[in-house]
Parts: C-alpha cells; structure tokens; sequence
C-alpha cells in the first residue's frame, strides 16, 4: 500500500505552482507599487517631493519665534520636543505668489535632530505615484533649479523630487555670508 504522503510535493516545488486569481495583487506587485510611490507637498503651484529615506512630520501651525535680523524667508523658529528648528518660508524665498493667507498652513518638518527643518507647505503632503518620468525639468525658480533632479507627472501636477539637505545647507550659507 502506497503512502498518502509519496503523493506529497517538496516545499519548494508547492511555493512555485501557486497561480494568484486573476486581478490579484501579489506581494511583489505591492513592493513595486510601494517603491514607485512617493508624498509630496506644494508650495504655491510647485510640486516637491519627499526623498524616500527623510523622516517627515507635519503639525499644525504652532508660533513661530523670529530671530532678528533675519531675511523674511526665515520667519523664525519652533520649539518641536524641545528641539529648535528653523522654520523658512519657500513662497518668500522663492519669489512665488502669495495666495490666500485665510488658507491653513501646515509645517513640514524634514529632517529629525539637528538636521530638521520646517517650511511652510499649502496643505498636507500626499502620495505620489512616480511611474511617470518626465523627460526633462519643468521650469522652476533659480534657487530650487540645482536641488530638483528629476521630475514626473501625476494628477496634472509636475512633481520635481527635491534635495532638502543642499537646499537648506545653501540657504544656510546664503544667510551666514550676509551676516
């Protein structure tokens, strides 16, 4: 008499015969999604994305303390846990248009430690889906041009992935050589 478990596939060979139903979404598939998927913020018109590795908070306004002598672009800073972070302006600092102020605004905290900074952003950060590539950059201002690397489409809105470590690190430096 033969053994119910002769007729036993190996391990190995049970995991490699499994057919998804159709439409299903594997966990590979998930993966990919998941790496393709990007949050993003606006500033005014100008979509900027979120580098994968940054750790990001968004909290609700909270007062600002300003620091004299400091262009208008760096309004202050904000006590966040005890720690003291920067806050900017990315609409001043750019030159954009100001829209309406009655509009909530939320801070963006990118960064964690003494490495964090906070910016303004026109409402909270979203998933962005970066299948989409584009060609080449959509115009920006001068002083994001050199952080914004490549860009993609998704939802009407051009989403450039933005380098905050050297923007802020530039910016930095900008406000140092006029003091």
């Amino acid at each position: 008499m033969v053994n119910g478990r002769d007729k036993w596939l190996n391990p190995s060979a049970a995991l490699t015969r499994f057919n998804p139903p159709e439409g299903a979404v594997t966990a590979i598939q998930a993966a990919e999604r998941k790496q393709r998927s990007r949050y993003g913020f606006l500033v005014s018109d100008i979509g900027l994305l979120i580098h994968q590795d940054t750790t990001s908070e968004v909290i609700e306004q909270i007062p600002v303390y300003p620091i004299p002598h400091m262009p208008s672009w760096l309004p202050g800073l904000i006590n966040l846990r005890g720690n003291l972070i920067p806050v900017f302006d990315l609409k001043l600092f750019l030159g954009l248009e100001q829209h309406d102020e009655q509009q909530k605004q939320w801070l963006l905290i990118l960064g964690t430690d003494d490495q964090a900074v906070s910016l303004f952003c026109d409402g909270l950060p979203r998933i962005v889906d970066t299948t989409h590539p584009l060609g080449r950059l959509p115009p920006l201002p001068t002083a994001l041009r050199p952080h914004a690397v490549r860009a993609y489409a998704y939802e009407g809105i051009i989403w450039s992935e933005f380098d905050h470590e050297h923007f802020f690190k530039s910016a930095s430096a900008q406000i140092a050589s006029t003091a």
